[in-house]
């Protein structure tokens, strides 16, 4: 072993360990390990931003501002009338609601297909009488498994695809993974059909504004003519509640609301203080400097049902930048002009100490705040909301153009008229001519984390063939197992990149795994093909966990599972696509 493979093979586990780890987000990670591998010599300078460049990063990227654009345009929302009459009967609710799912996911990105029809399942389960987990987890898993059936269905597939252009000169074409993603998606959601989602634990508390009891934190208080606040400024409350780890609401001065409070605002006589914390708390701030407490309810009632201002549950995604923050570093009324009234993580609400809850992907949270500036502020944290919006089903005057440009750029590729990258880069420059996307949004649907996290890892992938490090491991890997049979071999590794995904990105996955199974079957004189294929599936499929896949995480919070919650129905899904996948591999792709 070469100083240069050993130094390669180090950093590689330390970026296993730290992304599992997840201290650190992914991207910033996968940076890092990249320019570790420059210093050392491993990387050249020179090639330090090709995988930026690179023709799978750039397809990932289009396809992300395309699904945007069909999600903008409201083309595929006409779906809830589909899923509404049959909310009461559970087969069938599931059946369609998973069916949609995977067929979305087949050409537009799965985390955008789960943010449509996410708010739709969540309030037509509440609407039947049963908890949304039932449904949540089956519609994510549904949605990866749509994604296995075409290149741009998931990133793994458009990967795999671009690895191959690069060692035999011809890449996977646009339905190349459907006879074996499209019999293991069949076969996945069939199975969540009959027997899964019977498997998924439902606890009583999930999404729902009863989940989040506000009038037991919600606390209304007037100022007396004794109190101790008279004339001071709400800045200087603001800045005695922040002590006594406590927040302003909203405050109504002479039967006139202010939902943002100006901090140069005199308290007068009379003034109700919308308060938020711990009861206890409001108590003792209530009796120190005499003020009158009121009741609870007219609190709830004037949060949830004023004219002037709304509520909104929102789930917190990976690329939002208030991951990994409190409410006390956030400041939402400062900076987005709402409140952050409550938390729940796993559909338990948060009890303690609000300011200091530290905010977690698949959190969900109830904001309020006037309507405009609450879907604003929705927009800038890149939070995705539990509610339906109102869609005019009427027919949106850009859903036609833009399913029109999109089957369009789809044909021309499925016809190999012109490349996807070419087809997809036309479909997203006409959506912006056309106004589809709007120039300002143009960039919006980017999951850039997503983006960085590519343009790191492209480059060490290709340090593990260069340095040789890639035939050090398949060397290793035939000593101890190259006496196996061909097909208990490519199980093998199918089994082996699924277990790895579930921990770390499928993207990550896929780069690390490809060239190691190309040259395991160059070396054994098989079909190099087929074991690509499996990499392909096996980098997709991660079921296991929340962290797997962005997708399991988004609906952690609203379906109230626990991070144990998965394997009930993802580790008998996970032998279900083994089973499937191996005898479809070798009957489409013969070694």
């Amino acid at each position: 072993m070469t100083f240069q493979q050993g130094a390669l093979l180090g950093i590689l586990f330390t970026l296993l360990v730290l992304l599992v780890w997840g201290r650190w987000r992914y991207d910033l990670v996968a940076l890092a390990a990249l320019f570790a591998a420059s210093l050392l010599g491993i990387v050249p300078q020179s090639e330090l931003f090709t995988g930026f460049g690179n023709p799978a990063t750039i397809t990932v990227v289009l396809v992300l501002i395309v699904s945007f654009g069909l999600t903008k345009s409201g083309a595929v929302q006409f779906v809830s009338a589909l899923i509404d009459p049959v909310a009461d009967k559970p087969f069938l609710h599931i059946a369609i609601l998973t069916f949609l799912a995977a067929v979305l996911s087949m050409f537009m990105n799965n985390v955008g297909a789960l943010a449509l029809l996410m708010p739709i399942a969540i309030q037509s389960t509440q609407k039947a009488g049963r908890a949304p987990a039932t449904v949540l987890m089956p519609l994510s898993f549904a949605s990866i498994l749509g994604g296995l059936v075409t290149l741009i269905g998931t990133p793994p597939n458009i990967l795999i695809a671009n690895y191959r252009q690069d060692v035999t000169g011809e890449a996977f074409t646009m339905f190349s993974f459907a006879p074996v993603g499209g019999a293991i998606a069949l076969a996945g959601i069939i199975f969540m059909l009959t027997v899964g989602w019977k498997l998924v634990k439902v606890r009583k508390q999930s999404a729902g504004l009863e989940l989040f009891d506000v009038e037991k934190y919600l606390f209304e208080l007037k100022i007396t003519a004794e109190s101790g606040l008279l004339d001071q400024s709400v800045g200087e409350l603001k800045d005695q509640l922040s002590e006594e780890k406590m927040d302003l609401i909203s405050l109504i001065h002479k039967r006139e609301k202010m939902s943002v409070v100006r901090r140069s605002h005199r308290l007068a006589e009379n003034d109700l203080l919308m308060l938020q914390g711990p009861q206890e708390d409001i108590d003792q701030f209530a009796s120190k400097h005499s003020l009158q407490m009121l009741s609870a309810e007219n609190a709830r009632k004037e949060i949830l049902h004023s004219e002037d201002s709304q509520v909104s549950e929102v789930v917190v995604t990976a690329s939002s930048p208030i991951v990994n923050q409190t409410p006390r570093e956030i400041g939402f009324n400062r900076k987005y002009r709402v409140n952050l009234l409550a938390a729940s993580r796993s559909g338990t609400p948060h009890r303690n100490r609000l300011r200091d809850f530290q905010i977690k992907t698949g959190d969900v949270l109830l904001l309020h705040g006037d309507v405009e500036n609450l879907q604003e502020a929705i927009v800038k944290i890149e939070c995705y909301p539990l509610a339906k919006r109102n869609i005019d089903f009427g027919g949106s005057a850009k859903a036609l153009p833009a399913m029109v440009v999109f089957v369009l750029a789809i044909l021309s590729t499925a016809f190999g008229l012109i490349s996807i990258q070419l087809a997809l880069g036309i479909a997203t420059v006409t959506m912006g001519v056309m106004n589809i996307v709007p120039i300002r949004e143009f960039y919006k649907g980017v999951d850039w984390p997503v983006v960085v996290l590519l343009g790191a890892m492209i480059p060490l992938g290709g340090a593990l063939e260069t340095t040789g490090t890639t035939s050090l491991l398949v060397d290793g890997i035939l000593s101890v197992g190259g006496d196996l049979s061909p097909v208990v071999l490519l199980a093998l590794l199918l089994i082996i990149t699924m277990t790895v995904s579930d921990v770390l990105n499928n993207a990550a996955t896929a780069i690390l795994m490809a060239p190691i199974a190309y040259n395991i079957a160059v070396s054994l004189d098989l079909n190099p093909d087929t074991f690509l294929m499996a990499i392909a599936v096996g980098a997709s499929c991660a079921f296991l966990t929340p962290v797997g896949h962005q997708n399991n995480a988004l609906v952690m919070g609203p379906g109230g599972y626990h991070f144990g919650d998965y394997w009930r129905m993802g580790l008998p899904l996970e032998i279900v696509i083994v089973a499937v996948a191996i005898p479809m591999l070798l009957i489409v792709w013969p070694l």
